[in-house]
């Protein structure tokens, strides 16, 4: 058997693009680093030569996902209800990263870089809350926040899990408008 080369171009970028790949069609949990390797066309030991283990792989794609949540997010332009639907967009477009980002048992949640990213999308949703008409400026503020969150991410998580398929024509923006639109919209 021959040894493949090292010299893959941007070898992080094929192997984070490769593990959305794998965990698309298997799961966040069954990823192999020797799956992975043979998918991005490397040899077995250059995953881990890149990132370490399994876990360090995973707190990059967690890292690059919530990087990608913060710009979908800060996108919408500060309107809650339309950073509500380009969260559930990028649920839908980057399902592999976002089952990884909110299991945090798979990545090193401490990481600088993903707790980097993950403040910005927090101070995105922030920014859209705050522009809302009465929006509380005190200890609700946190608790409001957290409403919107689970609001956004519940519809993501149901329409990913296939929970929505029966009541919907398919689209799944038009229906997260709808839906977060009935305690999102301004007064």
């Amino acid at each position: 058997m021959t040894e493949r080369s090292y010299h893959h171009g941007d070898l992080r970028r094929a192997l984070l693009t490769a593990t959305a790949a794998a965990i698309a069609d298997k799961g966040p949990t069954a990823l192999s680093l020797r799956d992975l390797a043979r998918r991005a066309g490397v040899s077995h030991a250059a995953p881990a030569h890149h990132f370490g283990d399994k876990a360090g792989l995973l707190t990059a794609l967690a890292a690059e996902g919530y990087a990608m949540l913060a710009d979908a997010l800060s996108a919408a332009g500060g309107d809650l209800l339309d950073s509500g639907v380009a969260y559930v967009r990028f649920a839908i477009e980057h399902r592999a990263h976002f089952e990884v980002m909110f299991q945090p048992g798979l990545y090193h949640p401490d990481d600088p870089e993903v707790a980097a990213a993950r403040e910005r999308a927090d101070r995105s949703l922030s920014t859209a809350l705050s522009t809302r008409p009465g929006h509380p400026r005190d200890e609700d503020a946190e608790a409001t926040q957290l409403a919107a969150w689970s609001l956004a991410h519940g519809f993501a998580a149901l329409w990913l899990s296939g929970a929505l398929s029966t009541t919907t024509e398919g689209d799944p923006e038009a229906l997260a408008r709808r839906v977060l639109g009935q305690l999102f919209q301004q007064p």
